[in-house]
């Protein structure tokens, strides 16, 4: 039987964390994954996440939370610093709280989860696709069956990542721009891919976020704070995957969108 995972795209505010009270339990009825993994880094007011907010993902039925460059919002890096269930991206410097890696064990599966945070026209980190490499071969000791979560901002190099580890992890899926794309594909060597899985959270805004403000910004260019909608149509997009268990290769994939 092969491993099912359920990953579900950056979760943004309150709406997105009523998307999913309206779209998860019947993506877990349908799909019955063993593992249910959800980018949360925009989870609190669109920026950052709390403890409190934390155990609500978690209590709500996932079983790991990943992450990127808007995880390390002060009052919450006491918890990131223990959580054993919140990544953050691996490939920040020594000295940065947190894990970037983790094996998830449920009844007889494992899968290992990778979080990395892209370079290019974001911060001047480490390098992901050396760490991504190296902690791959770290994790196949334990399972075979590993996804990657790549916060990423360019195509390019969320691609070149797919390429990169083809073979050698089960899946690389991108998250950080909001944006679902319709490039799914299951490469050569048995990795699959998505450029990004998209978001959960309001349907009619810019990137989750109020599209007056968004327009506003872009218009006048004067820097201003974006704020979660409070009402409007909402969505959920996912991937769900199924892995063999014995070789790691994805064997299915499907894209995933609800709305209202």
């Amino acid at each position: 039987m092969p491993v099912k995972v359920l990953f579900v795209g950056d979760i943004v505010g309150r709406p997105g964390r009523k998307a999913l009270n309206k779209f998860l339990p019947g993506l877990i009825s349908d799909y019955a994954p063993h593992f249910v993994i959800g980018n949360a880094e925009n989870a609190a007011g669109g920026y950052g996440l709390t403890e409190a907010i934390a155990q609500e993902l978690l209590a709500a039925g996932f079983d790991l939370l990943t992450s990127g460059n808007h995880i390390w919002r002060r009052e919450f890096l006491p918890y990131l610093a223990k959580a054993e269930k919140v990544l953050r991206p691996a490939n920040y410097p020594a000295g940065a709280v947190g894990k970037g890696y983790a094996v998830l064990h449920k009844n007889d599966k494992k899968l290992g989860v990778i979080n990395l945070e892209g370079r290019v026209f974001m911060r001047s980190l480490d390098c992901p696709f050396r760490i991504g490499l190296a902690l791959a071969e770290k994790l196949k000791e334990e399972t075979p069956c590993i996804l990657v979560d790549f916060h990423a901002e360019a195509t390019s190099e969320k691609l070149a990542l797919g390429w990169y580890l083809d073979g050698k992890v089960s899946a690389v899926i991108g998250t950080h721009t909001h944006v679902q794309t319709g490039d799914e594909r299951i490469l050569p060597e048995g990795t699959a891919y998505l450029t990004d899985v998209g978001m959960t959270g309001i349907r009619d805004g810019v990137i989750g976020m109020r599209k007056d403000h968004a327009i506003e910004l872009f218009l006048t260019q004067v820097p201003r704070k974006l704020e979660v909608p409070k009402t409007g149509p909402k969505k959920l997009e996912a991937v769900y995957l199924e892995i063999d268990e014995q070789t790691g290769k994805t064997q299915k994939l499907v894209r995933i969108r609800k709305e209202d």
